[in-house]
């Protein structure tokens, strides 16, 4: 058991860096890939994730809370505080900026965090009432700061389905199957498998949208590209110091930080200046650098403390 518990460890830790550069370097048959399933390989991959995690849940578990309320509040005024804040200097940084701290919560934060040992129905809850939530602020935030009208029924219908049915699929295996929902609890470690190959096709897809986006300056990627770094750093931090004071770091780090960016980049593209769409895209990235370090010192933590009196080779 130890022995498989070591492999699974260390593939772990070269894995997600090593799905990340398979994705970019081979960006081009990843996305036409993507393309030829009608973009179904990464929500049936968030699906399968989500299934897999919610199994673990009960309902009786999943209660709001004052962390909650503080994680959306930071969020919703953050959002319009950074678009106010940037808007005089540059519309499209602004509204990059913007939308970096306007998407709801990843539907895999909710894997990570329990990778990370987040409380699993805390993180649950808050992906619930966040994309919720944001699927109302959205509309009107878009469309102060966009060209496009945006509504509530186009959000809804991207997060909607992805956050919804896999949760209620995962309780009614319960209901119906609780030895088999037991299993798949107790094997929940295979949503980071799933992660990683969800992980090694978005980043083939961004790649290949920075390699053929040939409509921005250099200079106003590289903007885009350091303003969600600074802003992926900053939500992260301040997620998981407002997290530390209700007991759960992680779970206000995933949730603040960690970002549905697949969504991101669709409302940057739809609703505001394309060019705009960097910010999320970078962000993409920055995220999964900070998931991937987050993953490996956790697992460093975990790894068994030799006996003082322990000699090689006695």
């Amino acid at each position: 058991m130890h022995v498989l518990e070591n492999l699974h460890r260390n593939v772990k830790t070269i894995a997600m860096p090593l799905g990340m550069v398979v994705g970019a370097l081979l960006c081009r048959p990843i996305t036409a890939l993507e393309v030829a399933s009608g973009h179904l390989i990464t929500p049936a991959l968030i699906f399968a994730m989500l299934f897999f995690t919610f199994c673990r849940v009960k309902p009786s578990e999943m209660r709001p809370s004052m962390l909650h309320v503080w994680l959306l509040a930071i969020q919703i005024a953050g959002c319009g505080g950074i678009y106010l804040l940037l808007r005089p200097f540059d519309a499209v940084l602004a509204q990059g900026a913007m939308v970096c701290v306007l998407a709801p919560v990843a539907m895999a934060a909710v894997v990570i965090g329990g990778m990370l040992g987040a409380n699993v129905a805390t993180m649950a809850t808050y992906s619930l009432i966040c994309n919720m939530t944001i699927a109302l602020v959205a509309p009107v935030a878009l469309s102060l700061a966009g060209t496009g009208h945006c509504t509530l029924a186009q959000i809804l219908m991207r997060i909607a389905p992805l956050l919804v049915m896999p949760f209620a699929a995962a309780q009614f295996c319960r209901l119906v199957l609780p030895r088999a929902a037991r299993w798949i609890g107790d094997h929940s470690q295979l949503s980071f498998y799933m992660w990683l190959v969800s992980l090694t096709v978005v980043i083939g897809r961004t790649t290949s949208f920075i390699v053929d986006l040939h409509d921005a300056s250099l200079a106003v990627e590289l903007s885009l590209a350091l303003v969600a770094l600074a802003i992926c750093l900053v939500q992260f931090k301040a997620g998981r110091m407002l997290g530390r004071r209700y007991g759960d770091a992680v779970a206000g780090g995933q949730s603040l930080g960690q970002k549905n960016t697949v969504l991101a980049v669709w409302m940057a593209q739809s609703f505001l200046d394309p060019i705009s769409s960097i910010a999320p895209t970078a962000y993409i990235v920055w995220q999964n650098f900070v998931n991937s370090y987050q993953i490996y010192r956790k697992d460093r933590e975990q790894l068994p403390v030799a006996c003082p009196d322990d000699r090689s080779g006695a």
